[in-house]
């Protein structure tokens, strides 16, 4: 059933006033398979983040007693209450993956207090303790694998200059852009990453002005963290520069300059919300994972990428498995000179909009 039908279905019959336990229970008595829906606020073959999602909803459709129902292109206003309400009373949906940020407040929290027997799984930051018990935050931390794309770009990079096309100055992207950097600068403290700030996650024009502007101030390697990093890569691709893919693997777009990425790989969360339900398990209320939890993996390198920088990054992501290598770590100083991190203190990740509201030193762009 298509977005439309899906509406239109609710408009038609009214069914948004059903109450809240009978999906639940009509999926139950029938026996059932479990049924799972997936909505994206776009294209699920955008080559970025969207993508990441569709694939791990592909992966998900293959476990034994799982029926998967997506819908895409599904905006972040009212149309997602009326999505999320037809799943669950069109089609039975008993867990639902809400993917995108700004499908939490109201959309999910209105939803889910109407329908409290269904399991809402929320792709997005937010703080322990803040929702209700259906509802759940899921996310994966990209630190360590942008460490390790920085890694790479320091030992391929001529130039000592990396560029980042950024969305917005929001923690979490600068979290990404300073772990890329350290990383970077662990292999020579002299890089420097020049960021440029586009305002928003999918501004296809600006993305593309923004890359260029960037080669011509002579970055060598190109990343970005917009909603898809297609734009970024092709680009760079086009004028012969390197480049570091985000979400998915994006080498097929760039044969000869794609080193690596940083990817999702959101079946761990997601298998995880589901045996949950299969087991008669209570619903986790706050799910975070990176390397080791296998939220997260880099892509596999290019065929540019030197042998020493491949040995170097194995080496480290070994380290991080261990526990053995923070990468947050005093003394470190942001982009205007002051000390963020004192010697001798490490500073974890977290998810508090407050935290890390810097650029490290060697990032040329605005916190």
């Amino acid at each position: 059933m298509n977005k439309n039908n899906r509406r239109n279905f609710l408009k038609s019959t009214g069914a948004i006033a059903l109450g809240s336990t009978l999906p639940f229970q009509l999926a139950q008595a029938a026996g059932e398979k479990l049924t799972v829906g997936f909505i994206y606020p776009g294209a699920r073959d955008d080559f970025g983040y969207i993508q990441a999602h569709a694939q791990a909803a592909a992966s998900i459709k293959k476990m034994p007693g799982v029926k998967v129902i997506e819908e895409e292109n599904v905006p972040e206003t009212f149309a997602a209450q009326q999505t999320m309400e037809a799943m669950i009373v069109q089609d039975g949906a008993t867990l639902l993956f809400a993917t995108s940020f700004g499908y939490l407040d109201p959309h999910v929290l209105k939803v889910a207090e109407k329908y409290p027997n269904v399991r809402f799984a929320h792709c997005g930051v937010w703080t322990k303790g803040k929702h209700p018990a259906n509802v759940s935050s899921y996310f994966g931390r990209f630190e360590q694998t942008m460490y390790l794309d920085g890694v790479i770009a320091g030992h391929m990079s001529k130039s000592k200059k990396l560029g980042w096309v950024a969305a917005k100055p929001v923690p979490q992207v600068l979290i990404d852009i300073n772990a890329f950097t350290l990383g970077a600068q662990s292999v020579d403290p002299s890089i420097t990453t020049h960021v440029i700030f586009t305002g928003d996650w999918s501004l296809p024009i600006k993305e593309a002005e923004a890359t260029n502007s960037l080669i011509e101030q002579g970055c060598d390697v190109l990343t970005c963290n917009s909603q898809s990093p297609r734009v970024v890569v092709e680009t760079a691709e086009r004028r012969g520069v390197m480049s570091c893919g985000n979400y998915v693997s994006l080498a097929k777009l760039a044969p000869k300059g794609y080193l690596t990425g940083t990817e999702w790989d959101w079946s761990a969360p997601d298998t995880t919300y589901i045996k949950e339900i299969q087991q008669g398990k209570p619903m986790t209320s706050y799910m975070r994972g990176g390397l080791k939890e296998g939220f997260v993996k880099n892509s596999t390198y290019g065929s540019a990428v030197s042998a020493a920088a491949k040995a170097n990054a194995d080496d480290i992501r070994t380290r991080m498995l261990a526990g053995k290598y923070p990468i947050f770590k005093g003394p470190l100083k942001d982009n205007k000179g002051a000390i963020v991190i004192p010697a001798g203190m490490v500073e974890e990740r977290t998810d508090t909009l407050d935290a890390m509201n810097y650029l490290v030193a060697g990032v040329v762009g605005q916190a």
